[in-house]
């Protein structure tokens, strides 16, 4: 399936608009972690910890977004905005949201 930021696709042509569709994941990352993290941080490093969970929560969101996509009998999504948002002190967001599409 393709997934783009892009309102079409070059060489394809959209026949049909199946409607937005939307994928989240809110992930936790716990007390050990972040404790490292915050040594990681300190020192000037990258937390690995952090980048870990931030690439699981990406990938979990594309996941339903693609799910939802094919359900609305899409196998494109065009115009895909992705936010990142933290929830709480120790919770973080991300959302995409695209519009699904028929394309030939």
């Amino acid at each position: 399936m393709i997934i783009t930021t892009t309102n079409n696709i070059e060489g394809k042509r959209i026949t049909s608009y199946r409607g937005i569709v939307v994928g989240e994941a809110i992930m936790g990352a716990n007390v050990v972690r972040d404790f490292f993290a915050g040594i990681t941080d300190i020192v000037g490093g990258r937390s690995g910890a952090y980048e870990a969970k931030l690439l699981d929560a990406r990938r979990t969101a594309f996941a339903e977004l693609e799910e939802r996509a094919r359900a609305a009998g899409g196998n494109a999504v065009v115009g895909v905005d992705l936010d990142y948002e933290v929830v709480g002190d120790s919770m973080l967001m991300v959302s995409v949201s695209g519009t699904a599409v028929v394309i030939e």
